[in-house]
């Protein structure tokens, strides 16, 4: 299996890129908010899926380790392809994602080209009480913008996010909170807040949000 790219970009299409690793052009299917800021010539890591079929052999990449892994977790969910999965990363950022889910908000969903009200209440109602994927342990920090130095390490947006929201949760649940009520609290926060607020704000925002 491949889980990771590392390379220069040959092409880009509507729907697929060509990254050339040493000499091997792989072909690549990705989301166009992905494919947008591929440019031929420039070097790129890429977190990959990989999906084996009897009749396909399917790479899918993303520049975020954390949109991968909301990618997956999407198709747990009866109806949902890999084509509605990359519809909804490119119309939703995936911090807003995790806040829908928390929230049970299909609306949210529904924004996504071809994925109608009523697989959006499904999305809303499957995931609401699952906790968020965690992604790969390793990659995390790792992913890299086709204008930057795929050698960097420094953390992406959505992955700071992640982890802020992640440690916002872990402070209620040491507080005695379920997990769900938790969750809930700091995505209405999150929402109606800015995404860089603090976590310590977070955190005391949420327990307004939870007070009786």
């Amino acid at each position: 299996m491949i889980g990771m790219l590392k390379g220069v970009v040959e092409a880009a299409g509507s729907d697929e890129a060509v990254i050339d690793v040493n000499g091997v052009g792989y072909l690549v299917s990705a989301g166009s908010r992905t494919l947008a800021r591929l440019e031929p010539g420039a070097e790129v890591k890429l977190h990959i899926e990989t999906y084996v079929r009897e009749d396909a052999f399917k790479l899918f990449g993303f520049l975020d380790e954390t949109d991968r892994a909301w990618f997956v977790h999407l198709q747990g969910v009866q109806g949902v392809g890999a084509k509605a999965a990359f519809a909804i990363l490119d119309a939703v950022p995936v911090s807003e994602i995790a806040n829908a889910v928390a929230l049970g908000d299909k609306s949210t969903f529904a924004r996504a080209k071809g994925v109608g009200p009523k697989l959006a209440g499904r999305i809303a109602s499957e995931l609401k009480d699952k906790p968020p994927p965690s992604g790969r342990s390793l990659s995390i920090g790792l992913a890299a913008h086709a204008s930057v130095d795929a050698s960097s390490t420094s953390p992406t947006a959505s992955d700071a996010g992640a982890s802020e929201r992640e440690d916002a949760v872990s402070a209620l649940l040491n507080l005695g909170y379920q997990e769900s009520t938790a969750r809930q609290a700091v995505a209405q926060v999150l929402r109606d807040q800015s995404e860089d607020a603090a976590l310590g704000d977070v955190i005391r925002l949420a327990l307004k949000e939870l007070a009786p």
